[in-house]
């Protein structure tokens, strides 16, 4: 056996070097993940932030590098009861994350998971896990020492706040502090943490030992109630595996922030002026000089108009996308079975002709139907390729790669651009938030394409990630649910 330790300790003096000279950040956070999986004979590691309601993947190590930029459901009341009780580090067979979540990392092999909380100045900032491929296996001693060792390593450079949490913007550290209440078979309270009494008003001591106060909900239907203090609370329960009990989380009803309309005005205003003042000096041109020009000039100006046609109409979708409803997702019964390499190929033939020349395309002759909104299809090609091109001097070879795994489907966009700091994978998918250093802001535009990406594909139950492509560049890497996989994307 090969003696994992200078691999260990050699990474984290990596990380500690790089935090004692001022950098850190998500740089160092993915080497500890690294080391996480080396360090409790892990098959895959990977970081989970609490982002604002939820979670997301921010780190990924080993057989886990496909979740990179899945979102998490620390809402659920059954992932919830696994984080909330018991030792600091807990062990549990995948199956119990959730519907979706098990489901994805049984398919994979992936049969038993060890997390722990980490905690930064008394607040849990995410969960640090490692996944295993023996079902009925254990950890020891050493290994769950180890990580909670790491976990205090990643707090450790939480506290320091060098670039983290990544979404700083957001109320990241929110989902460690969500009410949570275990019912017993008849539906009275066993456990009532700090923040359930801290949002009904109900002290632990008043609350354990009554009957659940409010309803219940179904299956995974969430219930919305309004309690005694006027504020409306939603309510999602399930069952604990191997047990009579039942988990309930609940929170207040989010406040939905300001839709930000003026700024969507004061910022479009010349993106939207640009193709209207092309289509019309051409329309015009051709209005009034239509019997001298030559055909090939007619031609070349209808082309342009189409053209810009075309790209006014894909901004007026993502304005509109980007303003409307912000649930995370659309009705199952709207998401149909599609052919993702027959999609992608009509979503290359609507790229405009630049695009399409610095394209690359290398599909698979078939792949398994995927489940989702084929129309958006090529709105997220385009704006995936649009971006690639943006930071990609001269437009350097652009590549679309496509695959599937037993629970997803993906595709790829791949260039050998500036690249993309590691910092900025989770930033760049901000609303408005753009990359500006010198000429590389050439390529215009409000910040809006990668914000709509997410959009379009997480409310299809699927996940999209940035990441540094080795030898220089980024990858763009899209997944949705195969059509054949049980139960939707959610964790």
């Amino acid at each position: 056996m090969v003696d994992a330790g200078p691999l260990i300790f050699g990474g984290l003096a990596e990380v500690a070097e790089e935090l004692n000279s001022g950098g850190g950040g998500l740089t160092g956070l993915q080497r500890s993940v690294e080391v996480a999986a080396v360090a409790t004979g892990a098959t895959g590691a990977a970081f989970i932030e609490y982002a604002q309601d939820n979670g997301r993947v921010i780190a990924v190590a080993g057989d886990l590098d496909w979740s990179l930029g899945r979102p998490i459901d620390f809402i659920h009341p059954a992932v919830r009861g696994l984080l909330r009780f018991g030792s600091r580090v807990r062990e549990f067979p995948s199956s119990l994350i959730g519907t979706s979540g098990g489901q994805q990392l049984d398919s994979r092999g992936l049969h038993r998971v060890m997390a722990a909380e980490v905690t930064a100045n008394g607040t849990g900032v995410g969960v640090l896990a490692v996944s295993y491929t023996d079902a009925e296996g254990a950890a020891d001693e050493q290994q769950r020492a180890a990580l909670s060792f790491l976990a205090s390593f990643v707090a450790l450079q939480y506290g320091l706040g060098r670039g983290l949490p990544v979404y700083s913007d957001g109320n990241a550290m929110r989902s460690a502090a969500e009410p949570f209440a275990l019912l017993d078979a008849e539906h009275r309270v066993r456990s009532w943490n700090p923040p359930a009494a801290l949002l009904t008003a109900r002290p632990a001591e008043t609350a354990i030992g009554e009957p659940w106060p409010f309803p219940l909900p179904a299956g995974d239907e969430t219930v919305e109630h309004q309690i005694p203090s006027g504020t409306w609370i939603e309510i999602r329960a399930a069952p604990v595996p191997a047990s009579s009990d039942l988990a309930v989380s609940f929170r207040a009803r989010p406040v939905q922030p300001p839709d930000g309309r003026d700024l969507f005005i004061a910022l479009t205003g010349h993106e939207l002026r640009t193709p209207i003042t092309v289509i019309r000096g051409y329309v015009d041109t051709l209005v009034d000089h239509w019997e001298s020009l030559a055909e090939d000039a007619r031609r070349e100006a209808i082309n342009v108009v189409g053209q810009r046609a075309r790209e006014l109409s894909r901004l007026v979708d993502r304005l509109l996308n980007a303003v409307g409803d912000d649930g995370p997702s659309v009705e199952s019964t709207t998401l149909l079975p599609f052919d993702l390499v027959e999609s992608l190929s009509a979503a290359v033939d609507e790229l405009n002709a630049e695009q399409r020349r610095s394209l690359s395309v290398s599909l698979p002759p078939t792949l398994p139907k995927t489940r989702g909104d084929r129309a958006s299809l090529a709105t997220v090609l385009a704006e995936l390729v649009t971006n690639a091109g943006k930071y990609s001097p001269n437009w350097v070879q652009v590549e679309l790669t496509a695959g599937a795994d037993p629970q997803t489907v993906w595709f790829r966009v791949s260039d050998r651009g500036i690249g993309i700091r590691p910092e900025h994978v989770e930033r760049a998918f901000n609303r408005f938030w753009q990359l500006e250093t010198g000429d590389q802001r050439r390529g215009g535009g409000v910040g809006l394409g990668l914000y709509l990406v997410r959009r379009i594909v997480e409310r299809q139950h699927g996940w999209v990630s940035l990441r540094p492509r080795r030898g220089g560049g980024t990858v763009a890497e899209v997944r949705l649910p195969r059509a054949d996989a049980e139960g939707p994307g959610e964790a």
